[in-house]
């Protein structure tokens, strides 16, 4: 192999071995959700959900709070233990962790993630500010 190869083969390796070290850190990072019609469609397990709060959808019964969330094509039901948090209202976008329920078309969240600025963050975690 000649020096030029060589010096070519080792760049190459260095520039695969950095692409592979910022895609590691970046699925690190990023919060990655799935949107209403993504979680009727898709295998079940624990998901993070994310849409928009149905305007008129938002209430109280038997200790949970319910509300449902769209992405547009797809509304899905929300069962939620605790209260939400404040930022929480209808027409505005949340993302909810937890499981769907496919024999009761219902998503049972357990926590959920409020928008500070550009960023999901779950409820209470003192980060942000009111605005």
């Amino acid at each position: 192999m000649t020096p030029r190869r060589a010096r070519a083969s080792l760049l190459l390796i260095l520039v695969v071995a950095a692409a592979l070290l910022v895609t590691a850190g970046f699925q690190q990072t990023l919060t990655f959700y799935r949107t209403p019609t993504e979680v009727v469609h898709g295998p079940s397990g624990r998901v993070r959900l994310g849409g928009q709060v149905v305007p008129g959808s938002l209430g109280t019964a038997g200790g949970l709070t319910l509300f449902r969330v769209t992405d547009g094509t797809t509304q899905l039901q929300v069962e939620q233990v605790a209260d939400l948090p404040g930022t929480v209202r209808e027409g505005r976008d949340v993302v909810v962790e937890g499981q769907y329920d496919a024999g009761r078309a219902t998503f049972r969240s357990d926590t959920v993630m409020v928008r500070h600025g550009n960023e999901y963050r779950p409820a209470g975690s003192g980060a942000g500010s009111a605005r």
